[in-house]
């Protein structure tokens, strides 16, 4: 219903329909990332010219795009007015179905503005948001976005590897040229490249010992010439042996250093021998920016691959010792090589996490043309202003993109920080997508059950490829759901979808941005995107399985959490911290912000009001939970400041300021902050008393150190697990209900340690009975569920009586 994607012109004419097949398979796991659904098309060239060169061969293709483009405005609705034109003599069997928008890619980069003006005459509703990219919008080259956004894929790779590769020198083997938009826009990102070798169709370039600095700027001035070739490269700055062969050679002659960078022994070759040498060389970076599949499974045959151009130089995933590859490109290798490889060691996403910058950045450009175009209808915005405007807009439209990136790959990083332990719920989420008949795992390539049995039986997860997919998954269910439910239209959804724009149309723009066509798909796609990449694939499926609860009201309940707590600012801390702290570092820390989203998500699915509407939930707590979080270190116990400052001590060590490590290990006092927040309001108490009598409480029964042994542990199995949350939510119940009485049999003018001592007082017998059992406890390891679960027990008595 809300379409847009890549019309490509094939060079494939065998097997064009294969390669849009690939195409569309990894646009739907990307369309996780963009509000409209992404499709793809292609079209080939049957007759090419045979006279008149390049000018005729362009000439030819365009017009085969522009019929393209024709023959699908001829089958779409259009907007006219306020009401909706159907094509003529067309027979609708689907509703109104206006939206279509096309957009750049191989072959077609530079074709948005011959689409716009098929659109023009067609008088398409969309104006030149039609096709994005053109004269006026986002130029995806220009820009770099494809590039950039894999860079940053890239970039977290080698951070976990313990290497800053825009500070340090590495080695990098790609395929593609100068020219190209995503191989030679990535291939300055970096001033430290050492680019050992590339590839296209018809060149092979080999610099064994290339310096730094003086092949950035070349490859710069090959890049700006616009149609550069690996031929232009000037020679007189590459290494001692370094050769630039063409690929239609018979034959090639090695140099000595050639032959020693790649292990080989011959001093001639076949061309393809060599570039199956460079795809398995020793380097740090495998970059993809060229179109061809290089890299398919031991297990597949060349045919799987689906790329016949490329069958003679394809390598196993197995077989591939670069550190990490870069899919700039889509299709580089197929997901069973992306797996093998991964197995192995090798670290790399899938080409729909990596490059989905471009697709993303067409999908901001439409949107904000749709708010501002309204606004040039009624005469309220001249063209030129409005073009003026997209253009100062460029950079942060680009940092909105890129910020997509950043969180999809990060998300995955602190999936798998999980390990082993998180491979369990994954299994059973694939199963509930299965019987829902919304996933197929052999056509998606993901383990069964047999197979994951076996890697947690061995302390493996998921690889990176699959969690790519199964996150994928778990966001495009949940944007169907959301979208289904009442969620996008609570009031307090307005600023998710504000913050989708840039900041210049966020003030002025306010009122259309909030009647904007897709304001339901974008705040669907802007919840989606922050509770997967932030609180994990299997977090709304945990949580179902756990409560029973519709997906709506466990959307509304993480929502409230985020924002009653506020950890956006905790979030931007840890992520402040790239290259300044280890990755695995930064992983802990999400997943302690991680521990209380989970806790507090829980506590407004049991305790908040029917609905669960955000703002009022928001602010009925806000304020309580903020002060018990300023305070903390005057509200808890001195031993369990001196316990926080020993937690955090490790934080620090490692680079972590003190601010934000205390304030990390300290969010496991605030798993409370509600309960107290809701019991201070009930009895018109200050927050901070209240606060005080409940940490005072759970020190005298160390309650506290009762939750942490439960946690530490939490089952191998589901079941498990499940036993060990019931058990922690049923302390913390404990915990609560004590407090109340304390606060009940309190006095004016006592403090919080003197109120619980009295109340202790008042019932000595019934305590006495409960600490014999829970010191005999405390006297003994804690090794075993049921001790804690008889501690449990106790206390529930303690509070009854």
């Amino acid at each position: 219903m809300v379409a847009r994607g890549g019309l490509r012109w094939s060079d494939r004419p065998e097997d064009f329909r294969t390669e849009v097949l690939g195409l569309v398979k990894a646009q739907q796991v990307k369309n996780a990332v963009i509000v409209p659904v992404g499709s793809k098309g292609g079209f080939v060239v049957k007759r090419p010219p045979t006279e008149g060169g390049r000018d005729a061969f362009m000439a030819e293709g365009i017009a085969c795009y522009q019929t393209l483009i024709s023959g699908l405005l001829d089958l779409t609705d259009n907007i006219v007015g306020n009401g909706i034109r159907p094509p003529k003599r067309v027979v609708r069997r689907d509703q109104d179905d206006p939206y279509l928008v096309v957009a750049a890619d191989k072959g077609t980069a530079t074709f948005s503005d011959i689409a716009n003006g098929v659109s023009e005459v067609y008088g398409h509703w969309l104006g030149d948001a039609f096709a994005s990219g053109g004269s006026q919008g986002y130029d995806h080259k220009g820009m770099g976005i494809t590039a950039k956004g894999a860079w940053e894929s890239v970039k977290r790779h080698f951070r976990e590897l313990g290497t800053d590769i825009q500070n340090e020198d590495f080695t990098v083997i790609g395929v593609g040229d100068m020219a190209g938009d995503v191989f030679g826009n990535g291939m300055l990102l970096s001033r430290h490249i050492k680019l050992l070798g590339a590839f296209n169709h018809l060149h092979i370039f080999i610099d064994p010992n290339p310096d730094p600095a003086k092949s950035w700027v070349e490859r710069t001035r090959l890049f700006n010439m616009g149609r550069s070739s690996w031929t232009d490269y000037d020679k007189g700055i590459m290494s001692k042996g370094a050769m630039i062969y063409e690929r239609s050679a018979k034959s090639i002659t090695l140099t000595a250093e050639i032959k020693k960078l790649f292990g080989m022994t011959k001093d001639k070759v076949a061309p393809n021998e060599l570039l199956r040498a460079m795809l398995r060389a020793q380097v740090d970076l495998m970059w993809f920016g060229g179109i061809g599949t290089y890299i398919k499974a031991e297990s597949e045959s060349h045919a799987d691959a689906g790329d016949r151009a490329n069958d003679a130089i394809r390598v196993n995933g197995a077989e591939i010792a670069a550190r990490v590859i870069g899919e700039g490109a889509n299709l580089g290798a197929t997901q069973l090589g992306r797996i093998d490889y991964a197995l192995r060691g090798g670290c790399l996403n899938t080409d729909f996490i990596d490059n989905s910058a471009g697709v993303d950045c067409s999908d901001h450009e439409v949107n904000i043309k749709i708010l501002i175009d309204a606004s040039v209808a009624s005469g309220k915005l001249s063209p030129k202003d409005r073009n003026k405007l997209l253009a100062v807009m460029t950079d942060e439209v680009s940092d909105l993109v890129l910020m997509d990136n950043y969180q999809q790959s990060q998300a995955i990083s602190v999936v798998q920080a999980k390990g082993y332990h998180a491979v369990e719920n994954q299994m059973r989420l694939m199963r509930d997508l299965e019987r829902r008949e919304l996933l197929n795992r052999t056509v998606e390539f993901l383990p069964d059950d047999e197979t994951i049995t076996e890697r947690a039986a061995q302390r493996t997860g998921l690889t990176r490829p699959e969690l790519s997919v199964v996150m994928a998954y778990a966001k495009l269910t949940l944007y169907d759901e959301i979208l289904a439910s009442d969620v996008p239209d609570d009031p307090a959804t307005t600023e998710d979808l504000i913050r989708y724009f840039p900041t210049p149309l966020q003030v002025k723009f306010r009122a259309g941005i909030e009647k904007h066509r897709l304001r339901r798909e974008i705040i669907a796609t802007r919840i989606t995107n922050s509770l997967i990449n932030r609180a994990g694939d299997t977090f709304v499926y945990e949580f179902k399985e756990k409560t029973g609860m519709p997906v709506s009201d466990i959307v509304r309940a993480f929502v409230i959490a985020r924002e009653v707590y506020g950890v956006r600012d905790i979030w931007r801390e840890i992520e402040s911290l790239d290259n300044k702290v280890a990755a695995s570092v930064q992983a802990s820390m999400f997943m302690a912000v991680n521990n209380l989203l989970e806790r507090a998500t829980m506590w407004f699915l049991r305790n908040g009001d029917p609905g669960l509407a955000i703002g009022e939930h928001v602010g009925a707590y806000i304020d309580g939970t903020s002060q018990v979080a300023d305070k903390i270190d005057a509200i808890i116990p001195p031993h369990y400041m001196d316990d926080l400052c020993k937690r955090a001590r490790p934080l620090m060590d490692a680079g972590v300021p003190q601010a934000l490590a205390a304030r990390v290990v300290g969010l496991v006092n605030l798993a409370a902050a509600c309960d107290i927040a809701r019991l201070a309001n009930r009895r018109a108490l200050p927050v901070v008393e209240v606060a005080k009598a409940y940490f005072a409480v759970g020190a005298w029964f160390r309650l506290g150190r009762l939750r942490g042994a439960a946690e530490v542990l939490g089952g191998e199995s589901y079941w498990q697990q499940l036993a060990v949350d019931a058990l922690i939510e049923e302390i913390f119940s404990h915990q609560l209900n004590m407090t109340a009485q304390v606060l009940t049999a309190a006095k004016s003018k006592m403090s919080a340690q003197q109120a619980v001592e009295a109340w202790i007082t008042s019932i000595a017998n019934v305590v006495g009975r409960a600490e014999t059992v829970l010191n005999e406890l405390w006297a003994t390891e804690m090794n075993d569920l049921s001790m804690i679960a008889v501690a449990s027990r106790q206390l529930r008595s303690l509070c009854r009586e």
